[in-house]
């Protein structure tokens, strides 16, 4: 029987190491490892997100994770001194400025976006 109560999210890198590294040394985010299997990443309200290898990966075109904080601007200037670069666009609709950040493009929140070692799109944004 299907029982909606245990969902998760999960995503592919091509470097299992790597990507253990960024997440977890870069990020400082709370990962368990499962041997070849891939790691899950620990999520804050208690889900999980399983990353797994996947040699001929190729990046989603799309944001797979995003993290709520309160400063969007504080925590870009935290994630560019642990070694993060964010992503700049240059859309005139969603652009962002020259620290990476779209400022509350169509009403919404601050965002900025960045990426894993295997290009993954990551986004810190402010809550909406």
């Amino acid at each position: 029987m299907f029982t909606p109560d245990k969902p998760f999210s999960s995503f592919a890198v091509p470097d299992l190491d790597a990507a253990v590294a960024f997440y977890r040394d870069t990020l400082g985010v709370q990962v368990e490892l499962l041997d070849e299997m891939g790691f899950g990443i620990a999520l804050a309200g208690g889900g999980r997100i399983f990353v797994y290898p996947k040699p001929d990966h190729v990046p989603a075109v799309f944001t797979v994770l995003n993290f709520e904080v309160e400063d969007v601007d504080s925590a870009v200037d935290d994630l560019n001194a642990r070694g993060v670069v964010t992503k700049i666009y240059t859309d005139p609709d969603y652009g962002t400025d020259a620290k990476g950040i779209s400022r509350g493009f169509e009403g919404g929140p601050s965002i900025a976006w960045f990426t894993d070692p295997g290009g993954n799109v990551i986004a810190v944004m402010e809550p909406v």
